[in-house]
C-alpha cells in the first residue's frame, strides 16, 4: 500500500527534475549517468515524482512563428461577475479556449491576464469578440514586438547541490 504522504525531495530527485526540465527526452539510462544511479531506480523515481505532482507532464514545445501564429497577445481584462459560479464558468470558458495558453487570476487594476496566440489580426479581432461576449467590462490588449525570453525552467538547482 502506498504512502500517503510524499517524500522530501532529496539532491538527486532535485537533479533529476533539473534535467528533465531542460530536456525531457532524457533516456533514463542517460539520465541514470547523470545522477550515479540505475537506470530501474531512475524510472522508480521519476514515476513516484509524477504521481507526487512534481512532474506536471512532458510536452513538446513548439514554435508558433514557424507554425503561423504571428501575433502573441497580453490580454488584460476585467470583468464584474462576482459570484463564484459565474466566474468558474468565466474561467472554464476561458480554459477551453485553444488561442489561450495562459490565463492568471490577478491582484490589482485587472482581474485577468492572458497570453494569446493568434494567427493575425483577424484572428485576435474574432477573439476579442467572443471575450466582448462573456461579460468583460474592460479589456486591454497588449501585442508583443519580440520575445527576449521564453523558458519553462525553474531555478530549482541551489548553489552546492549536485
Amino acid at each position: 500500500m502506498e504512502s500517503i504522504v510524499s517524500k522530501v525531495l532529496d539532491n538527486v530527485d532535485i537533479k533529476i527534475l533539473d534535467l528533465l526540465q531542460n530536456d525531457a527526452q532524457l533516456s533514463n539510462l542517460e539520465l541514470s549517468k547523470r545522477v550515479n544511479l540505475s537506470a530501474p531506480a531512475v524510472h522508480a523515481r521519476i514515476k513516484r515524482l509524477e504521481a507526487e505532482g512534481y512532474i506536471k507532464k512532458q510536452v513538446a514545445i513548439l514554435s508558433h512563428e514557424k507554425l503561423g501564429f504571428d501575433l502573441l497577445c497580453f490580454v488584460f481584462m476585467s470583468t464584474n461577475l462576482h459570484l463564484a459560479e459565474k466566474l468558474e464558468s468565466l474561467e472554464k470558458t476561458l480554459e477551453s479556449m485553444e488561442e489561450v495558453l495562459e490565463c492568471h487570476c490577478l491582484t490589482g487594476e485587472y482581474d485577468y491576464l492572458l497570453k494569446v496566440a493568434c494567427k493575425d489580426r483577424k484572428g485576435l479581432e474574432v477573439f476579442i469578440r467572443r471575450l466582448n461576449e462573456l461579460g468583460i467590462t474592460k479589456i486591454q490588449t497588449s501585442l508583443a514586438l519580440r520575445e527576449i525570453k521564453d523558458s519553462t525552467v525553474l531555478p530549482i538547482q541551489e548553489e552546492g547541490r549536485l
